[in-house]
């Protein structure tokens, strides 16, 4: 198309005493050519040290002529990005662009006159590649004041601009959004699968908080020796106010302080001191107001079975733990840690066990984890110094002596005694104790973590010049349940005493996550979801839903060049950035091309990009939202218990019952795994992967009620009956025991079923959610009381259910359910609602329950004859009747 005749003008500097309207001066004519156009917008002379802020090309008229219908609006000529023109003088189409995102149109694109020119003219449509304005420049060059207020948009135009803007963020906010959903429904799924069954904190609780410490708890343990100490669960120590049968440990964890009054994160560091039958125990209990060390104080009545917590012993302005107490002299003392004060203190009870007053300060040293014990005529004290670093930290020990434990304390020849080997167990880790004559030392093994486990050694030579000391056998078998167990990744501290009776008690901390777990998870979860993000960006920027474009001049911002300029570093640092940052979007730009083409090799690669962003999400949902990764179990009262499970198999379910061994047996709770063995090669114990033991129990008769027979060798009151085939997870476990322990003359489990109709008739679930309630459960998966439900179902009254059970090979659960009916008038079933439940049974060529219709058949003549033995099923209840919703 041909161009109108035009003038090119070059705007000069205005000088000293030299006119305005010398400013602008005709340099050349052009007439009807683009080549003329590209001639005249020439580049000032790069002889010029700073050309492009010395001279503006002024063009009028570059763009062909446009009718008013055509046009969009005006790019402003005297906008600041006019500073980014090429050195050919023409705008570059990337420029174009910014200027089209940031220059208003003109209202309605009507048609504007230069003041400088007789003819009109229409303002070229916003977005073309050649649009620019008809004159660059102030009111020097030929738009003037006039063509500014032509260019002024008005409130329609400003409205126009903002629906542009988001017509053009419109493709990035609905990849956005849909990104959005999809990593949703995936972090929702793996939420539903994964991070549910994990004991999630509660964000109403006023302690109990995730700690970057840990989440220390203590347990009791006794024996005949100390080097021979069982977990009080073994002991067989119950309580029927919790239902706890038997007493399990923890007995003592931060909901004990914090349900006294004074929140806690943990506790930990336990001191026994023993006045005849009551036990006093003194720990460190993390207070969440402060976020230091306090000493607490709990007492026992039982020995150690049930514990009621006092309150605090002692609280200074600094961090308190390891309250080590003693008598002497008929006075009792305690010499807890605060190094921050850099000393050592004494404090004697005033009012045992509540009231203490400083008696001394024992050594001007900042000493950690400090014991005492009195040893052929001396007193001792064994200590870390907590100044040290690097390796030497938790990895040196130091011994004093004294006369007495009030001093003065006199350093040993060889301290430091150790001072470099973390696994050594240098750092103290309890109370030194004597037994059979020898000197025993429990110290701690922080390699690794801070506080892996406890270390015990034996004391052969203790002088004022010499210290040897042998590892032995500390005599506590280590669990295998790892996070699932309350002391499962650590314990660092034991107090063992001998009592009157001349038994041992000892008291013991433990955590189920590693030093820094919980800062370690949130640092793993933000990395995953800046990850995920960072792909999202990457993918929306190579397929054009997300567009960015950054000049060079945004790293290096274009500077007045002078001849010094030329000279100095920077002019030339600045130079180099630009050039490589230009580098770097060229070949950003090429990438970006080359992914975009439709190949299997790029439909690979942004696939494998969406699985890794899938595990990241994952990664974000699992350390972000998934607590401390542990499915805890749940207390009743205060207190922790454990139940046996039972289970009925035969040999051509071998395969199915190793799995089913191998998840329950983690299960924090599980104290022991019964398999009633039906028929077949039994196999042994041994082969089973298993955290706990596992019996089994042959049978001489293939029957059903084989699953219900009386066994004396059962420790627990509580079973949890449940099919080998049925798969779900400890939390949902720990949550249907935690609900028989609140009503333990019930049956609690987890397949509902509503049987009503005249006659009745056997149903499935869905039957039963359409009725809004049930009144049955299944035992295939349910908690009873076993020396109630045994004893009932082989009693004499229920000899001709049993029979009929064994005649057609099924309904042993329906008959549990019309006795418990039959032995009360109250509510005898409840319901929990498991997170996700398998039942493998519908894979098995095996199962009883593979042809449905006919299993259903068989049982509702089952119910039939039941009802007509033993009476009718309860009324029906209702779902989402507790207030946890563990029911709906």
């Amino acid at each position: 198309m041909p161009f109108s005749g035009q003038t090119c003008r070059r705007r000069r500097r205005v000088g000293k005493g030299q006119s305005l309207a010398a400013r602008s001066k005709p340099i050349q004519k052009v007439q009807n050519s683009k080549a003329g156009a590209a001639s005249c917008c020439r580049a000032p002379s790069s002889a010029h040290p700073f050309p492009i802020a010395a001279h503006v090309v002024q063009c009028s008229s570059l763009a062909p002529r446009h009718t008013a219908k055509q046009s969009g609006g005006l790019i402003r000529a005297n906008h600041p990005l006019i500073l980014l023109f090429n050195h050919s003088g023409l705008a570059s189409p990337r420029l174009l662009r910014l200027l089209k995102l940031t220059s208003p149109p003109l209202p309605g694109g009507r048609a504007t006159r230069n003041p400088s020119s007789s003819e009109h003219e229409v303002a070229p449509k916003l977005g073309s590649d050649r649009a620019v304005d008809a004159g660059f420049g102030g009111g020097g060059g030929r738009l003037g004041m006039a063509g500014r207020r032509a260019m002024r948009p008005s409130g329609s135009s400003m409205r126009g601009v903002v629906a542009r803007l988001a017509a053009a963020r419109s493709p990035a906010v609905s990849f956005l959004v849909a990104v959005a959903a999809g990593a949703a429904l995936v972090g929702g799924v793996y939420f539903w699968l994964v991070v549910s069954s994990f004991r999630l904190p509660d964000s109403r609780a006023a302690g109990c908080l995730p700690d970057g410490e840990g989440s220390w708890a203590i347990g009791m343990y006794y024996g005949k020796s100390p080097l021979e100490l069982r977990p009080i669960e073994l002991e067989g120590k119950s309580n029927g106010n919790s239902s706890a049968w038997p007493v399990a440990n923890p007995v003592l964890t931060c909901a004990t302080p914090t349900e006294g009054g004074y929140p806690s994160n943990f506790v930990a560091d336990p001191f026994l001191y023993v006045q005849g039958d009551t036990l006093f125990l003194f720990f460190e209990t993390k207070t969440v107001s402060t976020m230091q060390g306090d000493i607490g104080v709990a007492r026992s009545l039982d020995q150690g079975a049930t514990w009621e917590f006092l309150g605090i012993a002692l609280d200074e302005a600094w961090h308190l733990s390891y309250p080590f107490v003693f008598k002497y002299e008929n006075e009792i003392y305690m010499m807890p840690e605060g190094n921050k004060k850099k000393e050592l203190r004494l404090y004697r009870a005033t009012k045992f066990p509540l009231e203490w007053t400083l008696e001394k300060v024992l050594i001007d040293k900042p000493l950690i984890d400090s014991s005492l014990v009195q040893y052929d005529g001396l007193w001792w004290l064994f200590a870390s110094d907590f100044t040290r670093h690097g390796i030497e930290k938790n990895a040196e020990l130091e011994i004093w002596y004294s006369n007495a434990p009030l001093g003065p304390w006199n350093e040993h020849k060889q301290n430091p005694i150790y001072r470099s080997d973390k696994s050594l167990g240098a750092r103290n880790g309890g109370r030194l104790f004597i037994f059979e004559g020898s000197l025993y030392r429990p110290g701690q093994d922080c390699s690794g973590t801070y506080g892996r486990k406890v270390k015990l050694y034996k004391v052969e030579k203790l002088t004022k010049e010499e210290y040897k000391e042998v590892p032995v056998n500390l005599g506590i078998e280590e669990t295998k349940k790892g996070r699932n167990a309350w002391n499962g990744m650590r314990y660092h501290h034991i107090d063992a005493q001998q009592l009157a009776s001349g038994g041992w008690i000892a008291v013991m901390d433990g955590d189920r996550v590693p030093s820094g777990d919980s800062t370690r998870r949130s640092l793993f979860g933000y990395m995953g979801f800046s990850v995920a993000v960072a792909l999202v960006i990457f993918v929306g920027f190579v397929k054009g839903a997300i567009s960015c474009y950054v000049p060079p001049s945004f790293w290096v911002p274009l500077t007045r060049r002078s001849e010094l300029s030329r000279i100095l570093p920077v002019h030339r640092f600045n130079l180099k950035i630009r050039r490589y940052s230009t580098s770097i979007g060229r070949n950003i730009s090429a990438t970006k091309a080359r992914l975009s083409e439709k190949t299997w090799s790029n439909t690979l690669f942004f696939c494998v990009i969406a699985l890794i962003g899938i595990v990241n999400v994952c990664i974000a949902v699992h350390f972000l939202l998934g607590g401390n990764g542990a499915e805890e179990a749940y207390t009743h009262q205060g207190q922790h218990s454990q139940f046996t499970m039972v289970t009925m198999t035969y040999e051509a379910r071998l395969w199915n019952l190793k799995l089913f061994v191998e998840h329950y047996s983690r299960c924090e709770s599980v104290r022991e795994i019964v398999v009633v063995w039906n028929k077949g090669n039994h196999p042994t114990s041994d082969a089973f992967d298993s955290t706990v033991p596992v019996r089994i129990r042959v049978e001489e008769i293939n029957s059903l009620n084989n699953r219900f027979r009386i066994d004396p060798l059962i420790k627990t009151r509580a079973v949890l009956e449940l099919d080998d085939d049925i798969m779900m997870t400890c939390s949902d476990v720990e949550k249907g025991f935690k609900v028989w322990r609140e009503h333990p003359e019930r049956m609690v489990g987890f397949y509902p079923r509503m049987i009503d109709g005249d006659p009745l008739q056997y149903r499935n679930e869905r039957y039963a959610r359409g009725k809004k309630g049930y009144n049955l459960i299944l035992t295939g998966a349910a908690f009873m009381d076993s020396e109630f439900a045994f004893s009932k179902y082989w009693s004499q009254e229920a000899k001709e259910g049993r029979d009929y059970v064994h005649k057609n090979f099924n309904c042993e659960d329906l008959l549990m359910n019309f006795l418990y009916a039959n032995a009360s008038s109250s509510r005898t079933v409840e319901y929990v609602h498991p997170a996700w439940a398998i039942d493998t049974s519908k894979l098995s060529s095996v199962a009883i329950s593979r042809d449905t219709q006919k299993h259903y058949d068989i049982r509702t003549k089952c119910l039939a004859k039941f009802a007509s033995i033993y009476g009718p099923l309860p009324q029906k209840w209702l779902f989402g009747m507790r207030e946890d919703g563990w029911d709906k």
